[in-house]
């Protein structure tokens, strides 16, 4: 039966691989009975992440981020590469039994992102989830950039992208996270992810983010909170703020040491034969 309360929890600005940590350990918690959490959350520095199979030696420009001082962290969720910066990341950790139709991947994708839509819908922006798969930019111009193409789980404002989601799912858990971008740089998608001649352009095309869509600046906390209240209005469901459990902090801690801060997964996981 679905559960009314959810946590909620808000971690600031953490490195990639100690994002994607606490992202796993959350949803490990869900496995051990925890109640269902909803986290938002930016990247401190600003970071890649790349699809859980996407291979790195393909469309990724790893001088480029180290020349930012980015940080670099493959997900445990599939799709192409995500920049994060100038966004707010969310995650949603809960079971299939928490929701109408959690069996089913893309009904499920349909049924968190009410929360998203509302959120977004509070803040001005029509967003709806896209009725087909799109192809949204030519491989050739942005083969690795997650915000080239529409999938099942992800939303559009006017025809072009503005949340991009993936999940996990594990023994009757789901894991979906994903960027909501206050504005898309196009210079250093094209520098970091390898875009052909006019790729700049054709993002711009494709994608948006919420600060063009509303033609005015955003923060964190304004997208944080709407986002917040749209789950809330969408799921009737109530919040209570809370901090990492004691074992849910052990748990980020080995799986940032033994997995998400080494090269062995970053680097080698999804690389090309």
């Amino acid at each position: 039966m679905p559960r009314t309360h959810w946590r909620l929890l808000h971690t600031g600005g953490l490195s990639a691989a100690r994002n994607m940590a606490v992202d796993e350990a959350l949803f490990n918690s869900i496995s051990r009975g925890a109640p269902p959490v909803l986290r938002t959350y930016a990247w401190e520095p600003p970071g890649v992440s790349l699809g859980y199979a996407q291979p790195i030696d393909r469309g990724v420009n790893r001088d480029a981020i180290r020349a930012r001082g980015y940080g670099l962290v493959r997900r445990p969720t599939g799709g192409r590469a995500i920049i994060h910066h100038h966004e707010l990341t969310y995650s949603v950790a809960l079971r299939t039994d928490d929701l109408s139709a959690g069996d089913s991947v893309l009904k499920s994708y349909r049924e968190i992102s009410r929360g998203i839509e509302a959120g977004l819908e509070l803040l001005g922006i029509p967003a709806r989830l896209p009725r087909k798969k799109r192809q949204a930019i030519k491989h050739k111009d942005l083969p690795s950039v997650c915000f080239a193409a529409s999938l099942g789980g992800d939303m559009e404002v006017d025809g072009r992208k503005i949340v991009g989601s993936a999940q996990m799912r594990r023994s009757g858990v789901i894991l979906q996270h994903g960027s909501i971008p206050f504005r898309l740089d196009e210079p250093e998608h094209v520098a970091i992810l390898a875009g052909g001649a006019g790729a700049g352009e054709s993002l711009s095309r494709a994608a948006v983010g919420i600060e063009d869509a509303l033609g005015r600046k955003v923060c964190a906390d304004e997208v944080a909170n709407a986002l917040v209240q749209g789950f809330i209005d969408a799921f009737g469901i109530g919040f209570e703020p809370v901090e990492l459990t004691p074992e849910e902090l052990a748990d980020a801690d080995a799986l940032e040491r033994e997995k998400y801060a080494t090269n062995e997964w970053t680097l080698n996981r999804g690389r090309a034969g």
